[in-house]
């Protein structure tokens, strides 16, 4: 299982954004930070707005910070948020042309297996991730 760019990225921004809890944030600090585009962070901020994950803080000194505190922002939320589907087979999808699909028992597994991935997700939240400023900063420049 492999999750999208757009997920990555998104918890690039929460992580981002939990270690700099004190002061905003903005989408280029973190695109220089993350060597990500900005085009790109400006779709999955968007997102994570959407989702209520990050306010933002409009006008001159604005930026982004996250909407919750950090142990009230589950991870397992945030992939549901961000991931477009989880359709890892082509049996997930609505055009499904496989032909063993009425007696292959691969979509039930898969789907536990999900169900179960995400289920394991739930259990923690950004929090849980123990980041602050100082130990970012011995990576990258903040």
């Amino acid at each position: 299982m492999r999750l999208t760019l757009h997920t990555d990225y998104a918890f690039r921004i929460l992580m981002h954004l939990t270690a700099n809890n004190e002061s905003l944030s903005t989408i280029d600090q973190i695109a220089k930070i993350y060597n990500i585009s900005k085009n790109h962070l400006v779709k999955v901020v968007n997102t994570l707005v959407k989702a209520g994950f990050v306010k933002t803080i409009r006008g001159k000194g604005g930026g982004l910070r996250l909407a919750f505190k950090p142990k009230e922002i589950n991870l397992g939320a945030v992939v549901r948020a961000t991931e477009p589907d989880f359709a890892l087979v082509e049996c997930f999808l609505p055009t499904n042309s496989c032909i063993i699909t009425p007696i292959c028992g691969l979509r039930h597994i898969f789907n536990k297996a999900i169900s179960n991935f995400l289920k394991e997700l739930d259990t923690y939240n950004l929090h849980d991730l123990n980041l602050s400023k100082e130990k970012i900063a011995g990576i990258a420049k903040i």
